[in-house]
């Protein structure tokens, strides 16, 4: 779709996609990546295939909900900052009302059978979720066997090896701008975008973005912490958040391991079976994997909650975390997006920007290995081989019921076509039933 199409997609139109994604953005990254794709590119043809990838790479470069802020960034190409502002609020809206409500009645009833039921079925049934979006995100991606190469070895590498996930984006990006042949005598094995005039970014207002958007960011904290004093609940969340939200890389679970660490260890937030719950949470409903960011601000401030009433403290507790974690999200895309989009005329760029798509697949693909085992066995291992590590699954921990219930889902998603939704719905419900038989 050319400039001049993509200004003619009506706001009101473009308003019903983004919530339609909103509403059925599950199954973390990878799902809603998937529902992007499916929306966007296949449906409503706003995007091409190679564009949509051209954006995906530069968001997964970013700290942060890579989901959020490619939706933000094609919001941003159809109609502005608006659009952009309007398709990454309402991509955090959905799951912010739900972990909120969940947070809620978790903090006051997570003993109670039948809510723990629920996230006891629901979980085993997001793998099979996130396995189907990352067949689809395969197709799409990788085109050609050196792009399966690079996604084969980004897994081996952070699965097996531990390698940090920025020495994984960064040997992709230099593998693919290597493997580019001269764009006159052909194109490279990993492809290359067609290039269109794009006029370069004004500097004056790439600096008034930047100012706007870090004072959006950074003032409310200030604010908190001239008003509150440096010890209070609210001011410690939002400093860590804000901390978080702007130096971790890798994806929502490498995130959320660091979150976990802090906000169980040094913290004390939360027990550990409390983090799980919560990632569970984010897992089973619409928006942002990180959105379970919000259930540890919720359940920090909840305990903390000093003069406050507890429920009161955790609402703004909530607020103060989202807002902390997503707000950069907007800076970084208003801010890089013109930059990317005038980059994208470079064909060794663009070759190096789908070399990292290539490595997010064997990334991803690593997330839900690490997601399916922590949710399938009560017991996990480290087995050293050498330089490499290995967790191992203990055998003897398997838990059957979560088993057949992630048996059923893959049956009811891959050979019925069922429905995600009336696939979660089926599995919630089987997880009750399950539940109580323990």
């Amino acid at each position: 779709m050319t400039t001049s199409e993509r200004a003619a997609v009506s706001a009101r139109d473009a308003l019903r996609v983004w919530v339609r994604i909103a509403l059925q953005s599950f199954g973390g990254p990878a799902g809603q990546i998937a529902v992007v794709q499916r929306i966007v590119v296949d449906e409503k043809r706003w995007l091409g295939e190679e564009q949509f990838l051209h954006a995906l790479s530069y968001c997964m470069l970013l700290p942060g909900p890579e989901a959020q802020q490619l939706v933000t960034y094609i919001g941003w190409m159809l109609h502005g900052v608006r659009g952009g502002l309007i398709a990454g609020s309402l991509f955090i809206l959905p799951g912010f009302v739900s972990i909120l409500a969940l947070s809620v009645l978790y903090a006051g009833y997570h003993d109670v059978g039948v809510v723990a039921g629920v996230f006891f079925g629901v979980k085993p049934a997001v793998v099979v979720v996130v396995v189907q979006a990352i067949l689809r995100l395969r197709t799409r991606a990788l085109g050609d066997r050196l792009s399966v190469a690079l996604a084969v070895s980004a897994f081996v590498s952070i699965f097996v090896f531990a390698v940090p996930f920025p020495l994984i984006i960064g040997g992709a990006a230099i593998v693919g701008a290597l493997a580019m042949r001269d764009v006159n005598s052909g194109s490279s094995s990993l492809g290359v975008l067609t290039a269109r005039p794009v006029e370069p970014p004004s500097l004056p207002a790439t600096a008034r973005t930047a100012a706007l958007w870090l004072a959006i960011w950074l003032i409310p904290l200030a604010a908190l912490r001239l008003t509150l004093g440096a010890d209070h609940v609210f001011v410690r969340e939002g400093e860590f958040f804000s901390q978080t939200a702007a130096v971790t890389f890798g994806g929502a679970y490498s995130v959320l391991s660091f979150v976990a660490q802090r906000a169980v260890d040094s913290f004390h937030w939360l027990t550990p079976r409390e983090m799980l719950d919560g990632l569970g949470m984010a897992e089973t409903t619409p928006g942002p994997l990180i959105q379970v960011v919000q259930f540890v601000g919720f359940m920090g401030a909840w305990r903390n909650a000093g003069s406050l009433p507890p429920l009161a403290a955790g609402v703004l507790g909530s607020i103060v975390t989202t807002w902390m974690t997503f707000a950069p999200c907007f800076l970084f895309i208003f801010v890089g997006a013109p930059y990317v989009e005038y980059l994208r005329q470079n064909h060794r760029l663009s070759a190096a920007l789908r070399g990292i798509t290539a490595a997010v697949v064997g990334v991803v693909a690593n997330l839900a290995a690490w997601f399916a085992l922590h949710t399938l066995f009560g017991e996990l291992r480290s087995v050293r081989l050498g330089v490499a590590s290995l967790l191992v699954p203990v055998v003897a921990s398997l838990d059957w019921h979560a088993a057949a219930i992630t048996l059923a889902a893959a049956l009811a998603m891959f050979r019925w076509k069922v429905g995600m939704l009336p696939t979660l719905l089926g599995a919630a419900v089987a997880g009750v039933l399950l539940h109580g038989m323990r």
